[in-house]
């Protein structure tokens, strides 16, 4: 596993775990990678800092195949959470603010919403928790 430094078209940094060079090269060449902030596919390789060894008295971080083993587990977690939870994309604010006014019936919901969309549900009192690992929209999974 390699991780990389990314950077949307507009801007912003983000980090993502892929099996090698080339599979980000072809993850990225078929339109795969989104920024999880705004959607944007304009996706490039940003600065990264070098990894530098750490100093003899402190220690160093978890081994690369228990970070491996951690991600595959959060990433199994989520499924299984998503798997009884409705995808509705882009709507997502819209619903969720919906079903806390008692407009529609309760359910559990995945979607999009934007920073300001977050922002706005968090301080109208809307439980909103953003998920640990980017989710690939149903039409855009393989």
């Amino acid at each position: 596993m390699i991780v990389f430094d990314l950077r949307c078209g507009n801007a912003h940094v983000f980090e993502a775990w892929f099996a090698s060079s080339d599979a980000y090269a072809g993850q990225r060449e078929r339109g795969l990678i989104h920024c999880p902030m705004c959607d944007d596919a304009r996706i490039e390789k940003a600065v990264m800092a070098p990894n530098i060894a750490p100093k003899g008295d402190r220690p160093a971080g978890p081994p690369p195949e228990a970070m491996k083993a951690a991600l595959a587990a959060l990433a199994k977690a989520q499924r299984e959470v998503l798997a009884g939870s409705e995808w509705v994309g882009t709507a997502f604010a819209d619903r969720a603010r919906a079903m806390h006014v008692g407009d529609a019936d309760p359910a559990p919901i995945h979607g999009q919403a934007t920073r300001e969309e977050a922002k706005a549900l968090a301080e109208e009192g809307v439980p909103i928790a953003p998920l640990p690992l980017p989710v690939v929209p149903p039409e855009r999974a393989n």
